[in-house]
């Protein structure tokens, strides 16, 4: 299944938007060789967008050898698509990856960062990606039954009150 997203207040235009999503996901193994791709149609539907917006993407990917088009059948993912073989996986998902990081390196030079201090944040970053959520916390009181309504503490003037 293809998930597109769309960020409208990028700046990035829409059919980019829509080609570097499907080349990440076919590099990230997603998207597999012979995956038939939604309609030109069917996704502007689904993203509300003009048609002739996916039309271009998809025109796009496939002189990239990205899509394949099949007269009179649907896009598929090309076979053969670096990062949908073991041996271009690897290749395919860094240089995505690189792709994806270049507004960050750009933004760590215009900020200063040493190459060191940069690293360090993009670590810190994977490890707060990776690590697991903290447990939330959560009290329940115990003798609180909540089919019995709020609780209640006994007061000064309640007989079944044990003092």
């Amino acid at each position: 299944v293809m998930l597109i997203t769309l960020d409208r207040t990028s700046g990035t235009p829409v059919f980019r938007q829509i080609c570097e999503q499907v080349r990440f996901q076919v590099a990230a193994g997603t998207l597999l060789p012979g995956t038939e791709i939604p309609s030109t149609r069917d996704l502007a539907a689904v993203l509300a967008i003009n048609p002739m917006t996916v039309s271009k993407a998809y025109g796009l990917l496939e002189q990239e050898g990205v899509l394949e088009r099949r007269p009179g059948l649907a896009l598929i993912v090309r076979a053969g698509t670096a990062g949908t073989s073991p041996a271009g996986g690897d290749a395919a998902r860094c240089g995505e990856l690189a792709r994806v990081l270049r507004p960050a390196v750009t933004a760590a030079r215009q900020l200063g960062l040493t190459v060191p201090q940069a690293l360090e944040v993009y670590r810190r970053a994977l490890d707060a990606a990776t690590a697991p959520a903290p447990a939330p916390d959560i009290d329940p009181a115990p003798d609180h039954d909540p089919t019995r309504g709020p609780a209640s503490t006994p007061s000064q003037g309640d007989p079944d009150a044990s003092a």
